[in-house]
């Protein structure tokens, strides 16, 4: 018997069984690849809300616990994950930079918030009113960490590349069992595919379509990162990904003629040389309703548990979340209120 099946390969997937990893259980992931907001992302690591200038929720804990996790499957899969990236913060007016300053004389951000405004950064992005640099920052390669982590559990016969049947699973006393396979638990960490989980969808999982355009420009020759009315991320090879769109009330997961218009009249805004857009994604995030991620154990079943509700934030949030999630399975700490998906059982769930 196995000690747990694993079902989605996100982020959130590959945190949780590369903690199962950590702990010698043993385990199988179910992967259909039908959800690429982990793929899609931008990959940033940035505590801080650019637009408030405020520390995101629980930043500090998330930073300590990432970036070595990160490292070390750099290590583990022998591929580059981690590159340290400065990003600059396009000011507008003086009140914003202003607003820099008081943030930046708050302990929890001063570590961060770099006071020494710079000029000038790159010919093609102006600013009247200067740039701020965010420390402490960078981009996770996504697409590289769930594509070779994805062949690492495959070869080592962990991972099944199929649709999981929610009608197939038989729930036990002390185990499930799934088409011949026998675990002791079973933990869904499905982004917006929840929403088909007959046993979670019960929660208020909240979708929020993000997109990216990638464009190419030989004249732009940028090295950081830039946050303006949207994100402009050096790729290498004069290509740049820019974005992301929020859309709250569109769920088809395939890239819009709008939010391309939208993200084409934004970087116009921003850069004054000429690009040219080659490549468009896009992604449903999973949230929920109050921003916090929900995980836990289902209220009827003892052996489902549910990690998800990550939002825009997967890369950040995931490490710490799954550590937090299978000491609470393995019976080592109990799960703070807040990310505990009780909080929404009286409500949500049927009685």
């Amino acid at each position: 018997m196995l000690d747990y099946i694993v079902v989605g390969l996100g982020l959130s997937g590959i945190a949780i069984s590369r903690r199962l990893e950590e702990r010698d259980k043993k385990f199988v992931v179910f992967e259909d690849n039908s959800q690429k907001s982990s793929l899609v992302a931008g990959g940033l690591f940035n505590p801080v809300i650019l637009k408030r200038f405020t520390l995101a929720w629980n930043a500090n804990e998330q930073m300590k616990i990432a970036i070595p996790f990160y490292k070390e499957m750099e290590t583990l899969l022998q591929a580059k994950i981690v590159y340290p990236l400065a990003i600059y913060r396009k000011f507008f007016s003086a009140e914003e930079q202003n607003n820099w300053f008081e943030a930046a004389d708050i302990p929890l951000l001063s570590e961060y918030l770099d006071t020494k405004l710079v000029k000038d950064i790159n010919a093609n992005i102006p600013s009247e009113f200067s740039f701020g640099r965010v420390r402490q920052t960078g981009v996770i390669d996504t697409d590289v960490l769930v594509k070779e982590y994805r062949n690492y559990l495959e070869n080592n016969d962990k991972i099944q590349f199929e649709r999981f049947d929610y009608n197939a699973l038989q729930i036990n006393e002390d185990s499930v069992s799934y088409n011949g396979i026998s675990a002791k638990q079973i933990i869904f960490c499905e982004g917006f595919g929840m929403q088909y989980n007959s046993y979670f969808n019960y929660l208020p999982l909240r979708g929020n379509k993000g997109e990216y355009i990638t464009i190419y420009s030989e004249e732009l020759q940028l090295e950081e990162a830039v946050k303006s009315s949207v994100f402009i991320i050096p790729l290498g090879n004069n290509l740049y990904k820019v974005g992301a769109t929020y859309n709250n009330q569109e769920k088809d997961p395939q890239p819009s003629k709008e939010a391309r218009e939208e993200l084409e009249k934004k970087i116009e805004k921003l850069i004054t040389c000429k690009f040219e857009v080659v490549d468009q994604s896009a992604g449903i995030r999973p949230a929920s309703k109050d921003r916090k991620p929900m995980l836990g154990r289902h209220p009827k079943y003892k052996n489902l548990y549910c990690c998800n509700g990550f939002g825009s934030r997967g890369v950040l949030i995931s490490p710490m979340i799954s550590e937090q999630l299978i000491s609470f399975i393995e019976g080592d700490a109990q799960l703070p209120q807040e990310i505990d998906l009780q909080r929404f059982s009286k409500k949500h769930y049927p009685a």
